[in-house]
């Protein structure tokens, strides 16, 4: 795996998905670092590429409530453990679940192995709402993908939180999960 600076020199072998992001990154003037990359399809093929792109992509969980009439993107440090029951107390919303693929296609144009923050950017009628940790606010990068699991985005938190959620009308709730696992 290589790092590279920006996008990719040609979009020859990418999804029309990537590039919307890769286009929009660059309107906003957000600089980015990226890897490309086999399928990341579990957390543990995400720390290989946390040490090539010199930060952590965080665990994004695409949630919604029992009626699946709300909807959430969770981003949280990938060594915390997720317990739906200290969520819902915090954003009111009883009996959490992972939400299916045909809402995730819906509202975030991503398929599972690939939800990102990026995804934010589909929904334009603001039909999910973000979650993010605590901790992973203190970071100075967030790792990403760009809705696709075959690359990998480091971008400053910063520019997610300043120049990003605005650009794409979206703000974020802060959120307090459990205890790292890191030993």
């Amino acid at each position: 795996m290589e790092l590279y600076s920006g996008r990719p020199s040609a979009a020859d072998n990418r999804q029309d998905r990537e590039i919307r992001v890769y286009d929009l990154l660059d309107s906003l003037q957000i600089g980015y670092r990226r890897v490309d990359h086999a399928p990341a399809e579990t957390m543990e093929v995400c720390k290989t590429i946390d040490e090539v792109l010199g930060a952590a992509i965080c665990k994004n969980l695409f949630l919604c409530n029992r009626q699946k009439t709300q909807f959430y993107l969770l981003m949280m440090p990938a060594d915390k453990p997720f317990k739906t029951k200290e969520l819902s107390a915090q954003i009111n919303s009883a009996r959490l679940s992972f939400a299916d693929e045909n809402a995730m296609l819906a509202y975030l144009d991503i398929r599972p192995g690939a939800v990102s923050v990026m995804g934010l950017m589909n929904d334009k009628d603001n039909n999910v709402r973000l979650l993010i940790d605590e901790d992973l606010l203190a970071d100075e990068f967030v790792g990403c993908h760009p809705c696709v699991n075959t690359s990998s985005l480091k971008i400053k938190t910063k520019d997610i939180l300043e120049k990003f959620l605005p650009a794409v009308n979206h703000s974020m709730t802060k959120v307090k999960l459990g205890m790292s696992m890191k030993k």
